[in-house]
């Protein structure tokens, strides 16, 4: 099966109206820049998207909402982001909040095909409201639901015509994890090989979870907050 698609338009051409996606990164390291891109820019509307964050007013997931293509959002940091904040306070965006660590093991129970867990965290407060609770070795336990999706977009450093991905250094984060968890999963890549190219070893999500691959271009790669400090004198 040829999974390399032409470009991230062509990607979003195939996921529709009302689809929910998983979408890689943390703050602005490791997002699928064309793939985000390529959604605005077709207009798809009243999206479900899990990610980390909902990246900055101007990057990342930021200009869906403010195009208002993005129904829900099911976040763990959205801190950096003015316009989440506003349509959030107005109601205009449906909104569910998950502890970033439950968050990560919602989405890898999902890619597991485990249909639920146990966790400690958020017991006693909002977040284990109308849930199942259990005392388990004289702790308290909130029971948490798998995440999955319809399409994920993962970003990774490189990755092969098959859809073997390799990822760099901190651009990793909930990639990986998010390729398992959904039914069609879309990858862009920086440097797209042939198959063989990429040490088996290296190989962080295998190409059977990737249906489909494309060459990214023109990474702005921003950050988030930078910090620097006063050159010495």
């Amino acid at each position: 099966m040829n999974k390399v698609l032409r470009d991230a338009d062509e990607a979003a051409a195939l996921i529709p109206d009302g689809a929910r996606i998983l979408m890689g990164g943390f703050g602005l390291c490791g997002i699928p820049e064309n793939l985000i891109a390529a959604l605005h820019r077709r207009g798809t509307k009243q999206l479900t998207v899990i990610s980390n964050n909902a990246g900055v007013d101007d990057f990342g997931i930021g200009i869906l909402l403010r195009t208002r293509q993005v129904r829900k959002m099911i976040s763990t940091y959205v801190g950096e982001n003015k316009e989440f904040e506003r349509q959030f306070l107005t109601g205009e965006l449906e909104v569910e909040l998950v502890p970033q660590g439950t968050f990560a093991e919602r989405i890898r129970a999902g890619g597991a095909g485990i249909g639920g867990f146990f966790t400690p965290t958020g017991y006693g407060t909002l977040i284990a409201e109308q849930k199942e609770t259990r005392t388990i070795d004289g702790m308290p336990y909130v029971l948490e639901q798998p995440l999955t999706a319809d399409f994920a977009f993962v970003k990774a450093w490189k990755g092969d015509r098959a859809g073997n991905l390799v990822y760099r250094k901190t651009a990793r984060n909930f990639n990986p994890v998010m390729a398992t968890a959904a039914r069609v999963t879309i990858a862009e890549v920086e440097h797209l090989v042939e198959p063989g190219d990429i040490d088996p070893d290296h190989v962080v999500t295998p190409g059977i979870f990737v249906r489909h691959i494309l060459q990214g271009a023109h990474y702005e790669k921003r950050i988030e907050k930078r910090t620097v400090r006063e050159a010495a004198r």
